[in-house]
Order: C-alpha cells, then sequence, then structure tokens
C-alpha cells in the first residue's frame, strides 16, 4: 500500500509545478503589459512649436503661402502605406495635407524613391522608415508564393508592429493605406486598440481582388484575403475611398460608410507654356534629339506620348505595345500621320519581360514609325514631362472595377488629354467620353484612337486638350478639405 507520505509528497511537487507555471506566466503578463506601445494621451498632443538650430521658432505657412498656421491640439496622425513612400502619392499628399492645418505627421513606409518635396522640406512630417524584406521573400515567382507570402507577411508584422508601435509617438488618428491588406489592416488594428488610437482606412482598391490576379479568383488565399479584409474593415472608425463606386461597394458587401475623396494632382502637376515646353523638350534625354520636330507646330512630324505604368498584372502593356504596331503599319499607307516618341516611365516586375518584346518588335521591323523609351524622372521632370506631352495613355485595367488611376488624375493636372482602359465602373467618374478624354476596351480601338486623334481632321485632340485644361483647375486642397479637413477635425 503507497503511503500517506507519498501522496503528501506527490501533491507538494504538482503544486509546486503550478506555482512555477502561475509565476512564469505572470511574469510573462507582467512584461508584455510593461513593453506595450504607450496610449495616446489627448492632453499631452499640445499644440506644436517647430525651432531651428538656434531654438527660435519658425513660422510655419499656411496652404496659402502666407498665413500662419495655427497649430492645433490633438491633432497627430500616423499615415501608413506598406509600400514605397516615393510611389504612393496619395498618402504624401494625405501628410503634406494634414502638415499644412498644423497637423503632425508620422509617415510610415519604406523609403526606396525619391519623395515629393514638400513632404522633404516640411518639418511637421517625420519618416519612419520599415526596413525591406530579406530579397529571397520578394520573388515574384507564382509557384513559390502559397510559401514565400506568408513568411514576407510575418516578416512584414512585425517591422510593420515595431515601427508603429514603437518608433513613432501616439498618434489620435492612424491614416492607413489599403491595399497591401495583409497584414496591413490586422497589425494597424491592434497598434489602434493598445495607443487609444483612432483607426481611419483609406480604400485605394481590394486587396484580395489584386491578389486575385495572381491566383485566380477561385483560390482559397484569394477566398481567406476577402474575409480577413471584411473582418477588419469593421475595425476602424471611418473610412475613405477614391470614387462614390467603391464607397458604394464597401456599403453593400461589408457594411461600413465611406466618404468618398476623388484624387485630385497636386501643385507640381500643371500646364506649362509653349516656350517652357520647348526647353525642357530641349532639356530632356529621351526627348533632346527630338525636340525641334515636336515643338514645331500642331501639324509636327512627331507626336509625343507618356504612358506611366508600375509593370505589374493589372496594367496589360501589350495592349499599347500591339496598339503601337498597328499605327506603325497605317503610317506607311497613311503618310501624312506623325510618328511616335512613346516615352514610359516607372518600374515594377514586368518591365525585363516587356523590354525583351519591345526589343524583338523592333528587330522584326514593327515600330519603323514608333521610337519608344523608358525613363525613370524625378517627380519635378515627370511632372514636366506630362506638360509637355500631346497624348497620355492609361492601361490600368482595375482589378475591382471601381478604382481609378491616379496617373491620369496627374495628366489632367497637367493639361494632359488621355485615352485609357475603359472597360470598368468608375471609369466615367474621372474621364468625360470626347470632353477630356477617350476610353477603349482592346488594342484595335486603341490603334484607331490614335490614328483618328492624329489625323485631326475634325480637331478632335484640341477638344481634348481644352477639357483637360479646364480639369486641370480642379484639385486636391479643396477636395482633401472637404473630406479630410473636416475627418481629422482641421478646417
Amino acid at each position: 500500500m503507497l503511503s500517506e507520505d507519498f501522496f503528501t509528497d506527490k501533491f507538494s511537487r504538482s503544486f509546486d509545478i503550478v506555482l512555477f507555471s502561475a509565476l512564469i506566466l505572470s511574469t510573462f503578463l507582467t512584461i508584455v503589459l510593461l513593453t506595450l506601445p504607450s496610449q495616446y494621451d489627448p492632453y499631452k498632443d499640445k499644440p506644436l512649436k517647430v525651432v531651428d538650430e538656434e531654438g527660435k521658432e519658425i513660422e510655419m505657412k499656411g496652404k496659402d503661402g502666407r498665413k500662419k498656421v495655427n497649430f492645433k491640439q490633438g491633432r497627430t496622425v500616423q499615415v501608413v502605406v506598406l509600400g514605397d513612400i516615393g510611389r504612393s502619392p496619395r498618402m504624401q499628399y494625405h501628410a503634406i495635407s494634414i502638415a499644412k492645418h498644423g497637423g503632425r505627421v508620422y509617415l510610415t513606409g519604406y523609403q526606396e524613391s525619391e519623395l515629393h518635396p514638400d513632404i522633404v522640406s516640411n518639418p511637421l512630417i517625420q519618416i519612419v522608415p520599415l526596413v525591406p524584406a530579406p530579397s529571397f521573400l520578394r520573388s515574384s515567382s507564382r509557384l513559390l508564393f502559397p510559401v514565400l507570402a506568408p513568411l514576407k507577411a510575418l516578416w512584414q508584422a512585425q517591422n510593420l508592429y515595431r515601427a508603429l508601435g514603437y518608433r513613432a509617438v501616439p498618434a489620435r488618428w492612424m491614416l492607413v493605406q489599403n491595399p497591401p491588406s495583409i497584414p496591413t489592416l490586422a497589425i494597424a488594428a491592434i497598434v489602434c486598440f493598445f495607443r487609444n488610437t483612432e483607426l481611419v482606412i483609406d480604400w485605394h482598391n481590394f486587396g484580395y481582388s489584386i491578389l486575385a490576379l495572381k491566383l485566380g479568383s477561385s483560390h482559397p488565399l484569394v477566398k481567406i484575403s476577402a474575409l480577413y479584409e471584411n473582418i477588419f474593415s469593421r475595425f476602424a472608425s471611418d473610412h475613405i475611398a477614391v470614387t462614390n463606386a467603391m464607397a458604394r461597394v464597401l456599403k453593400t458587401k461589408y457594411g461600413v460608410s465611406a466618404h468618398a475623396l476623388h484624387d485630385r494632382p497636386a501643385a507640381i502637376f500643371r500646364p506649362i507654356s509653349s516656350q517652357d515646353r520647348a526647353k525642357f523638350l530641349a532639356r530632356l534625354p529621351e526627348t533632346a534629339q527630338y525636340a525641334q520636330d515636336l515643338s514645331s507646330s500642331s501639324k509636327s512630324p512627331w507626336k509625343l506620348i507618356v504612358s506611366s505604368t508600375s509593370w505589374t498584372a493589372d496594367e496589360d502593356f501589350s495592349l499599347l505595345l500591339d496598339a503601337l504596331s498597328a499605327y506603325s503599319a497605317q503610317c506607311t499607307s497613311k503618310t501624312h500621320l506623325p510618328k511616335i516618341l512613346a516615352i514610359i516611365t516607372g518600374k515594377g516586375p514586368l518591365k525585363e519581360h516587356y523590354l525583351s518584346k519591345i526589343q524583338v518588335m523592333n528587330q522584326e521591323k514593327k515600330l519603323l514609325n514608333v521610337v519608344i523609351q523608358t525613363a525613370w524622372l524625378t517627380p519635378e521632370d515627370y511632372a514636366l514631362l506630362l506638360a509637355a506631352a500631346d497624348l497620355g495613355v492609361s492601361l490600368h485595367t482595375s482589378s475591382s472595377g471601381v478604382d481609378l488611376p491616379m496617373k491620369v488624375v496627374d495628366m489632367f493636372g497637367a493639361g494632359l488629354p488621355v485615352v485609357g482602359w475603359g472597360k470598368f465602373e468608375a471609369w466615367p467618374e474621372l474621364v468625360r467620353e470626347d470632353v477630356n478624354g477617350k476610353g477603349f476596351e482592346s488594342s484595335e480601338q486603341l490603334a484607331q484612337q490614335l490614328v483618328e486623334l492624329f489625323e485631326s481632321k475634325d480637331g478632335l485632340l484640341t477638344t481634348l486638350k481644352q477639357g483637360a485644361l479646364k480639369e486641370s483647375e480642379n484639385r486636391w486642397d479643396d477636395e482633401w478639405d472637404r473630406v479630410g479637413g473636416k475627418l481629422f477635425k482641421l478646417v
């Protein structure tokens, strides 16, 4: 028989194990609680005085360039983009607008390309750079995607959590770009919960619809992504959408109300005089040898078209290549048609693929009357290029059907008429057919539009130019004040 001492010792050991486990758990929870991100305290979010190196206060100017900024209490905002800040113009414009009204901004994202000059020069805007994922996690292989995507998401999650929770002061609001939604929305929701911060989502598109371009709409990861986006959308206190159509979808599918804030061009995008145009064309390496012909007259033997692309799957660049090939063939029989200089700007994963295709087309003499050049320009030169061009081309096909390409907004800001892929619901919110642009749904239609516009028999290109110049009068500041200014209580 077992003695009483045996049971006593066994109970004592079990009790010690439980006590030790409780001590470990308690220590862990204590460490977690002590190391949680600090909370936002409205009483500490005081009006900010910006000082120079000698400690003297710098008088900040308002958006009109003259009025002194009134630094308002409780107006600190974290602006977040899980992408390259320099290639996220809308989020940069948000930051600039908040700072113009006296709010402090902590702009979080990857710092891989040149930033807007107003971001760099404004002392109210602080960049919180993210660390890029290791190169092996950024592979574009579709085969490895199901394995690498979760690993990349985990890397981004811990990096983003540290940046939002510990490398920036607690803010009253956090404005997050979506997509990418994974892991951005989850991490933002967690940090906002810990820091007593209000989450605002700026919907540029739907993350699951972009993922569907890569994997197909029936793929399990796409369905999980759609559910994830739906769930975490409900953790936000407010929502902003780029179109009325997107706001409608958010209401009907997700049950959340969004304010439509249409993209508008920044001040850097503006029309230029014919004299400034000629100077720029002569200075830019990609246009210098054609500058005289491009500047000669409205009946110039050359026309300049511009297309900005991210070289991704949601922009089918082969549409433009096929159209330019067809146009070049027509030039052979229609000798009155001008030749085309096409400048393609941007960076992206499919760039080398299409450059190889262009090389083959040149070898096969399919582009005899067309010259295609690629360029990566400073923001200032890109804005001047748009203003100097004869026609802008948008290849954005819209994975969701309810977003709009920012590049078209910039083109209109520079007074540049546009032809673009128009086979999606939100297109008419931006482009008015035969007023400031035209939509196409095939390469054949695009080729025909190029012929019609450059033949100039009915002066349609001139009409579209006038419409684009009229559209250039609509500016970001007015649109942002109407929506963002009221949401962040700055106006």
